[in-house]
């Protein structure tokens, strides 16, 4: 019997087979990007509770931008995965769905107890049904082109930023006491509602792929002067921003509805073409 399983001696000379495949850097980098705008979205909620809610603002508005920076920096390095993409959203839920909705009821919402808790749980839902939705609609191949340059429904970081309106009238001085609950309340739940509508929202994707040369020096000198005017004014820039935001989605629903009845017509005209060209049989 012992003859039927001889000694076996491993090859010290074999190499040793790898349990896990190494993982390109440039993979890499795009997620440290998305973990540091989630370590800034849950330090937002931190500073909060501690009564800092300036510096919660701030945290939250960093975090927006790193969530714009990450993705261009995965299509720049081409290090985009699917797990990077499912980490993106679940940062995004949590720091433009879960984490504003805290800081709002921290701030402002609590004067209306289960009332207020229940707006922060509808704008919180209604961040992660907008984030499902947007997931879905990537992998749908018969989208129009010109689809991609609009937004079904406010974005996440849109969202995040609009609903901290009250905030940055408060630190402006204007007085945003109890009486004023109602009012935010309210205004957060038409946010969810735009969240989870289907209106369309201009995404400027599009836009600076293009750009005629007599205006490359004004964009330079613009874009200088928006920075300097953010860092010295920061909520009223903020405040301004949103303002000017919320009153462009008419702008968008028209330009969508333009270009649709555009579409709709090329549609009908391409259906048309073959049978047009068809000759009858003698």
């Amino acid at each position: 019997m012992s003859d039927l399983f001889p000694p076996f001696a491993p090859d010290p000379d074999e190499p040793r087979k790898r349990l896990f495949k190494p993982v390109p850097f440039r993979v890499i980098v795009p997620n440290i990007i998305t973990l540091i705008a989630l370590c800034l979205g849950l330090t937002a909620i931190r500073l909060a509770f501690e009564g800092r809610y300036e510096p919660a603002v701030i945290a939250i508005v960093a975090a927006a931008f790193l969530d714009g920076v990450d993705g261009r920096v995965a299509r720049l390095l081409k290090g985009t995965s699917r797990f990077g993409a499912e980490l993106d959203s679940l940062a995004d839920f949590v720091n433009f769905g879960v984490t504003p909705a805290l800081i709002l009821y921290s701030f402002l919402l609590n004067e209306l107890k289960a009332l207020g808790w229940i707006a922060v749980l509808v704008f919180a839902i209604a961040m992660a049904l907008r984030l499902a939705r947007f997931n879905v609609m990537l992998d749908d191949p018969h989208r129009p082109e010109w689809k991609k340059n609009f937004f079904t429904g406010m974005p996440a970081p849109a969202g995040a930023l609009t609903s901290m309106l009250p905030l940055y009238l408060s630190f402006l001085g204007v007085s945003v006491g109890a009486a004023a609950a109602p009012i935010a309340l309210v205004y957060l739940l038409g946010l969810a509602f735009l969240m989870v509508s289907t209106i369309p929202v201009y995404s400027g994707k599009t836009i600076g792929l293009k750009v005629p040369r007599q205006w490359v020096l004004p964009i330079f000198v613009l874009s200088v002067a928006a920075f300097g005017l953010l860092v010295s004014f920061p909520f009223e820039m903020l405040t301004v921003i949103t303002v000017c935001f919320l009153g462009s989605i008419p702008f968008s629903v028209m330009r969508y509805r333009q270009l649709a009845r555009a579409d709709a017509m090329q549609a009908a005209e391409a259906r048309q073409a073959p049978s047009e060209q068809e000759t009858p049989l003698a």
